[in-house]
């Protein structure tokens, strides 16, 4: 039997799902999705896309779609941050505690968690999801698996699309 936890997650995968097949560009659902995450999941604080600028040196992410509070950190180098860090590497970074990681670039002082998942085009990043929370150890397996499935979904309508000039 699956637990309330588990059956919200299954529900908003499918609404993402249901995102995805409704959206008509890759913005679309880079509009929806933080929309849709930041309203269905109590503990997703912040939502938002930075996508890595087109022939920028060196490489920087820029803010893109987000749901939640202004942040000062709308342009990220990839050395800086755990977005950086993420991107840099190319693999998901979970935070149980923000104060804890030297990387972390404050943004608010109610946040204490966060999770950033590659966006990856043609096997490269293109840019990721980030997600914060004003909870501790707020994203276990079960956001994970959903945050990079949004991910994967933005990737895909990514790579079904031509290059736009930036």
């Amino acid at each position: 039997m699956a637990t309330p936890k588990s059956e919200k997650h299954a529900e908003v995968r499918k609404a993402v799902e249901s995102l995805y097949s409704e959206a008509r560009s890759a913005d679309d659902l880079m509009r929806g999705i933080p929309a849709l995450l930041n309203e269905k999941m109590l503990k997703y604080n912040w939502v938002g896309f930075y996508m890595l600028e087109a022939g920028a040196i060196p490489p920087i992410l820029v803010l893109g779609h987000f749901q939640g509070a202004m942040t000062p950190h709308t342009r990220i180098p990839l050395n800086q941050g755990i977005c950086g860090a993420a991107a840099s590497s190319g693999k998901t970074i979970v935070i149980d505690d923000v104060s804890k990681d030297s990387r972390y670039l404050a943004c608010s002082l109610e946040t204490k968690s966060e999770i950033v998942v590659p966006i990856f085009v043609r096997g490269e990043v293109a840019g990721e999801l980030d997600i914060d929370s004003h909870f501790s150890a707020a994203f276990g397996s079960e956001d994970r698996e959903l945050i990079e499935h949004c991910a994967q979904l933005v990737g895909h309508r990514l790579d079904g699309e031509p290059a736009r000039a930036t």
